[in-house]
């Protein structure tokens, strides 16, 4: 049986051979597994001892303790050089019916910078749902910017059966930014 124990400094891995077994760590404190009856006690050099049940334990990815290795933490955007591909991309998420997410954005911007790595990270929790692309406007054809009707940056568009349905104009706080996008997929994919 594998059990986890944290302490401050440390995460501590353990095999546990015995009904009742020591696990050292760091600080004085002390942690005993008893597995007949499913429980963890807690302690500290002077004997004092509080005892938590599993259903107390919160051991797992809603604890924070390690991360949900099933799916990726984040997926790199992939970028869009000119129409043609933008509309070979807009046909291939219809014959999917899935939308398709476009920032916006240039090099020069810092706050397009600061926000492309948070969207990344929010792909991956959209990684079947919606497809995440990125368009620098500095090395793409204008025409391509006028088809977007871009005029500040960043701006992350949503696109579904081939036309652009909703939008939002980055120019606030990333975290403020990233909670909008969220709502506006979660407003075309559910």
């Amino acid at each position: 049986m594998s059990v986890l124990a944290a302490t401050t400094a440390q995460i501590l891995y353990s095999e546990v051979h015995h009904n009742q077994h020591q696990i050292p760590s760091n600080g004085g404190r002390r942690c005993f597994v008893n597995r007949d009856f499913g429980s963890v006690l807690f302690g500290r050099r002077n004997g004092e001892r509080r005892r938590l049940r599993r259903r107390e334990l919160k051991m797992g990815p809603e604890a924070g303790f390690w991360p949900d290795l099933s799916r990726p933490a984040m997926v790199e955007m992939e970028s869009i050089e000119d129409s043609e591909q933008l509309d070979r991309i807009l046909a291939h998420a219809q014959e999917l019916s899935q939308p398709v997410l476009i920032d916006w954005m240039a090099t020069w911007c810092r706050k397009c910078i600061y926000l492309k790595p948070k969207l990344e990270k929010l792909a991956a929790d959209y990684l079947t749902k919606v497809k995440f692309y990125y368009v620098d406007v500095n090395k793409v054809p204008q025409s391509l910017v006028k088809r977007g009707n871009i005029s500040k940056m960043p701006t992350i568009q949503l696109w579904k059966d081939g036309e652009m349905k909703a939008e939002v104009i980055g120019g606030h706080k990333a975290w403020l930014v990233i909670e909008e996008v969220r709502e506006m997929i979660h407003k075309f994919i559910l």
